[in-house]
């Protein structure tokens, strides 16, 4: 019998690479425990994923179906699905997660994305109405469904002004809207909102809401607010679920994780603490000579343009996504458990780079 377990890993590392290398939350964690133990039936049939139902409809409005699944693209793929036939296609910024990151699988689901340029990440009313004039053609998928990111893929925070612009020059067309929200608390921890006022009252039809990137081991969730479309969403969703490989056995577990997450305001602590070092790190970088800040900070993560010889030994210290260059600037990624030596070292680090006379800006 194994008494005690040695981690594998340098439990005092810290990485800007991103937010998914952060650990899970002791509140995530108890609740992982508190799940144990005895037979509780499977795929959902549980009071865990019953209790998540009301902590859920708590944010979004009664009658608000959840569907807890176990990533964010599984979240985007399976809630595409169930908002599209198969003729239609998919609007979506051009950055966005879909289409950069998922590996081609909204497509191998058979879900065809059309993408918008977006220097900010965001989609925009006039967007939407360009691509609806292909609706009626044979020749052409019909664009049914909008796919935005709050917070985007560049870092940016859609406003509820803009979310409600974007959902009734959808609606209009007859398109359903969704809103992967992967990072959905940093945006509403930004603005200084709830949940609700970024999807459910803007008018949003069908939410990937995350939780992994913010404190829990494994646990999204497919989340339908109610809405003229909710009916048909939600049994799209509990239909499609399985098939996309997204309904899980041990459910209880993942809705635990997501009761410990939303049940309270353990996901806006996480995320504000998260939004608190990006700030910090802004800062700390906004005076050094040869950094440049590219996109505005609206959430947890740094866009900067960096010295060529800070590039290198950054990355192998730090890591980061990009290549510190203006047509590709670093991404620096706060997390929950990002702490305010680790921004330091971090600038400290930049700082030196700049000092060296050998060291010029890309």
């Amino acid at each position: 019998m194994i008494s005690h377990v040695m981690p594998l890993h340098d439990p005092g590392r810290r990485s800007f690479f991103s937010d998914n290398l952060s650990g899970v939350h002791p509140e995530v964690l108890a609740a992982i425990v508190a799940a144990n133990g005895g037979a509780v039936d499977s795929y959902g049939e549980d009071p865990y994923t019953t209790r998540l139902q009301e902590v859920m409809a708590d944010h979004f409005g009664a009658g608000t179906a959840t569907f807890p699944v176990l990533n964010g693209t599984g979240a985007n793929v399976l809630s595409l699905r169930a908002a599209t036939p198969r003729w239609a296609a998919v609007l979506t910024p051009a950055p966005s997660h879909t289409t950069t990151d998922e590996a081609g699988a909204p497509e191998q689901a058979g879900i065809k994305l059309i993408t918008a340029p977006a220097s900010d990440g965001k989609l925009h009313p006039d967007q939407i109405h360009e691509a609806a004039r292909a609706l009626g053609d044979p020749h052409h998928a019909q664009p049914l469904a909008v796919s935005i990111a709050d917070a985007t893929e560049t870092g940016t925070a859609y406003t509820p002004d803009e979310v409600v612009s974007l959902t009734r020059a959808a609606h209009q067309h007859g398109m359903a809207v969704h809103l992967d929200g992967a990072r959905l608390a940093v945006a509403a921890a930004h603005l200084g909102t709830g949940l609700s006022e970024l999807t459910s009252d803007a008018g949003v039809d069908i939410i990937s809401l995350g939780a992994t990137k913010n404190g829990a081991m494994l646990a999204e969730a497919v989340v339908v607010p109610p809405g003229p479309r909710a009916a048909a969403l939600a049994q799209a969703v509990r239909m499609a679920r399985k098939s996309t490989l997204q309904l899980v056995s041990k459910m209880r577990f993942v809705s635990a994780q997501l009761i410990a997450m939303y049940e309270g305001d353990l996901w806006l602590r996480n995320a504000s603490a998260a939004n608190e070092m990006a700030e910090r790190l802004a800062a700390g970088l906004g005076g050094l000579p040869g950094v440049r800040i590219a996109q505005r900070v609206q959430s947890n993560a740094v866009f900067a343009v960096l010295p060529d010889a800070a590039v290198a030994p950054l990355r192998t210290r730090f890591g980061f996504h990009g290549e510190g260059t203006l047509g590709s600037p670093a991404r620096l990624m706060c997390g929950f458990e990002t702490a305010a030596a680790d921004v330091d070292a971090l600038v400290d680090a930049i700082r030196h780079a700049c000092e060296d006379p050998k060291s010029t800006p890309v």
